[in-house]
């Protein structure tokens, strides 16, 4: 089974180094540019996992995180915060959003992966 993943940043090169590194391990990966995007996206088509910037227009991703989180049709879906911002009042606030992890950028292809893997595992058991 491939394992589909929702990319969110605002930045389109970054949505790209995230979609190769991923795309190699063998993911399916579909992209949003913004939170409303992605909100958008996972209640039409949901992913099995969202990997979500913080900073970004229109909606940022502790917002999108929020919503995703109170909607009962997809709650389930483990979010991963990937964002600039590195304070640990920061990581906080993604976690109280409902992330389920908070990396910082720039993170390692390798991290990454390893990340994504351990969090779609340990959802599904």
């Amino acid at each position: 089974m491939s394992w589909k993943i929702l990319v969110v940043d605002d930045d389109r090169g970054m949505r790209l180094l995230l979609r190769v590194s991923l795309e190699r391990k063998g993911f399916q990966v579909t992209e949003a540019p913004d939170g409303r995007a992605a909100v958008d996206q996972v209640l039409v088509s949901p992913p099995d996992l969202v990997l979500m910037d913080v900073m970004m227009p229109r909606m940022d991703g502790l917002t999108a995180c929020r919503i995703i989180r109170n909607t009962e049709s997809v709650a389930y879906i483990p979010i991963i915060m990937l964002s600039a911002l590195t304070a640990d009042e920061d990581k906080q606030k993604g976690l109280d959003a409902g992330a389920n992890l908070y990396l910082t950028k720039p993170v390692s292809p390798l991290t990454l992966v390893e990340t994504v893997d351990q969090v779609l595992e340990d959802s599904n058991h």
